[in-house]
């Protein structure tokens, strides 16, 4: 199952009828995150699908709308010392002497 399936999936049990450009949604998603923070990502995304429902925007509309928030996010300053709650930078354990020949991992 990709990605367009689980769209067609979902719309079906929500019980919508709509065409998803998820490209443009994937995009939009990645420059929020990395422009604004990791969970601006699917709110970004769901606010524009909001904005694009109560609207009832073709095509045409929503990749406007889409390009509103492309460029809020791309023009987003955080804060000087900014630090994402979900960055986890925390160091890792130095394990070098530790052998695991005989380890199994699982894929």
């Amino acid at each position: 199952m990709n990605l367009h399936d689980w769209i067609d999936e979902l719309c079906d049990v929500l019980d919508i009828e709509t065409e998803v450009d998820e490209g443009l949604l994937k995009d939009l998603s990645d420059i929020a995150i990395d422009n604004v923070e990791r969970t601006a990502g699917p709110v970004t995304t769901y606010l524009l699908g909001y904005a694009a429902g109560s609207r009832t925007a073709d095509p045409e509309r929503v990749e406007r709308l889409a390009a509103l928030a492309q460029a809020l996010a791309e023009g987003w300053d955080r804060p000087a010392g900014f630090r994402d709650p979900l960055d986890v930078d925390e160091p890792v354990p130095d394990d070098s002497a530790v052998d695991h020949s005989d380890e199994r991992f699982e894929a």
